[in-house]
């Protein structure tokens, strides 16, 4: 019989009108990397948060056994005592302490006298850093260092807490390829020691990589769990299991359109940091997009590429900003967003739920936010009219939810991304710019995403794509720009695109760095 360090059985949890979990089921065996996968909003998050204690015992029936005995964990201290510690998607650092104080907080290290002991909390902390491989002061502060480093902190920390069962919740969704490795790299190595490790993730190659088991649920129930060695591992039976069908093409087909007419040309454009002023974050930038085209913007994490598609959104990031833009031929100066979405051009951010939605606000509140004006009347809002506007846009976008009052912070990753683009369509721009647009998404959701792009640029209008998944900008684009240290590095078509040929791009700016 296996060694099983936690049995979840028959979990259901219900929220007002939905039923998130029903049913399911979870074995995880001791010293193993366990993958929980499944499409936006088939339960994963929330299996993990009735584990933690975030959703206390008494709010869900079923039982959890973790260590032999039957847990009823009340609040996220009672589980973490035993061991069990989840690190969310999105990292609970504060940025202006240090990394040693972001370590310890609500557990700090005092003195007899009661006093924070500061000498011992950075000497634990730094203990804790060199088991993750993380080779920096404890004095750090957290806002400067890089999200890689963020995330290994996170880890860290887990270890203070004597972590047995570590929950991994997206941990790479904001991570570049080689720190996303080196991360997955670290677990198998925490594996030999002996580690268990749940993961939450979308990206199919890396369950493939560090996985030794695979549960899915879609709908809020367990479908089937998959064993490396002994069952079909590869990411179309994956899919198959999550979507309930196979998938043959992961993006849509279109027919490319590419017409003569300059939606959006950008000449020379130079945009310095907005606090530190001298540091020049992108270094004069020309592209251009046509109408009916999909254009990609290619490059690691620092390349600049999101600086660049902000200042451009009516100088919302930046300092000492030069350079020229045309939209549709004429020479226009953006002095903010709203002079961008007068002009047409919309900025769906990359950061969802900080920068893109209200998440305490309802789907009708959000959907009409970029475009009041269309559901005025004399400076007064129709709000029947907003709840019609809000129930097309729904539609449009095949958001899942019983209504447009519910709150957006209720949906899942997916349907909170396809809301935003129900906003930003709402306002009825001509050039679209899309920052990330499936980060932190599953592959069903996806599809929906680039059948929405392929929608938008049939009808004329020209798409922006930024993205760090290479084969997402492959399968969608017409054009791909490549950016390195905040310099364009390189302009590829379609037909001759490739994994290798971006990077290729990438490494030849380093080389003239070097030189």
């Amino acid at each position: 019989m296996a060694d099983n360090i936690l049995v979840m059985e028959h979990i259901t949890k219900e929220f007002p009108g939905v039923k998130a979990l029903d049913n399911v089921n979870l074995e995880v065996r001791r010293g193993e990397i366990h993958a929980l996968i499944g499409e936006n909003g088939a339960g994963k998050s929330t299996l993990m948060n009735v584990l933690s204690g975030q959703y206390p015992y008494g709010s869900y029936t079923g039982t959890v056994t973790y260590e032999g005995k039957e847990c009823h964990f009340k609040r996220l201290s009672d589980s973490e005592a035993k061991g069990i510690v989840i690190i969310h998607q999105e990292l609970a650092l504060i940025p202006l302490l240090s990394i040693g104080e972001n370590m310890f907080l609500g557990n700090e290290i005092k003195n007899k006298m009661g006093y924070i002991d500061w000498d011992k909390t950075y000497s634990e902390a730094e203990k804790h850093m060199a088991q993750v491989g993380l080779h920096e002061s404890a004095q750090t502060l957290i806002k400067d260092i890089g999200t890689g480093k963020q995330q290994l902190v996170e880890i860290a920390k887990a270890f203070s807490k004597d972590v047995k069962l570590l929950i991994l919740d997206e941990p790479t969704s904001s991570l570049n390829d080689e720190d996303a490795k080196m991360l997955l790299d670290l677990l198998i190595e925490f594996k030999k020691n002996g580690l268990t490790s749940i993961i939450i993730t979308h990206k199919l190659n890396e369950i493939i990589y560090c996985a030794d088991r695979v549960t899915i649920l879609r709908d809020g129930s367990t479908i089937e769990t998959l064993e490396k060695g002994k069952d079909d591992l590869s990411e179309d039976r994956i899919i198959k299991g999550m979507v309930g069908r196979e998938m043959d093409d992961r993006y849509p087909s279109r027919e490319h359109k590419v017409e003569k007419d300059v939606m959006l040309e950008v000449k020379n454009w130079t945009v310095h940091h907005p606090i530190y002023q001298e540091k020049l974050v992108d270094d004069n930038i020309s592209f251009n997009v046509h109408k009916g085209e999909v254009i990609g913007f290619s490059g690691l994490q620092g390349a600049g590429r999101t600086e660049l598609m902000m200042s451009i959104f009516g100088k919302s990031y930046g300092s000492h900003i030069s350079g020229e833009l045309y939209v549709k031929g004429q020479k226009v100066e953006l002095k903010n967003p709203e002079a961008a979405i007068k002009h047409g051009i919309a900025y769906v951010t990359e950061d969802r739920k900080t920068n893109g939605l209200i998440l305490d606000e309802s789907i009708r509140f959000n959907t009409t936010l970029a475009r009041l004006s269309k559901v005025c009347s004399n400076g007064i809002i129709d709000v029947d009219r907003e709840v019609f506007e809000a129930e097309k846009m729904k539609k449009e976008m095949g958001t899942k939810t019983p209504s447009v009052e519910q709150r957006i912070g209720n949906l899942s990753g997916g349907n909170q991304q396809k809301a935003l683009l129900g906003k930003w369509m709402f306002a009825e721009p001509d050039i679209l710019i899309l920052d990330e647009p499936t980060r932190g998404i599953d592959v069903g959701a996806k599809y929906d995403i680039y059948c929405l792009i392929n929608e938008m640029v049939s009808k004329g209008k020209a798409v922006i794509m930024v993205s760090s998944e290479m084969p997402e900008l492959l399968g969608m684009c017409d054009r791909i720009y490549v950016m390195s240290e905040g310099r364009l590095a390189g302009e590829l078509s379609a037909e001759e695109a490739t994994q290798e040929k971006i990077m290729s791009c990438i490494m030849s700016t380093f080389h003239e760095d070097v030189k």
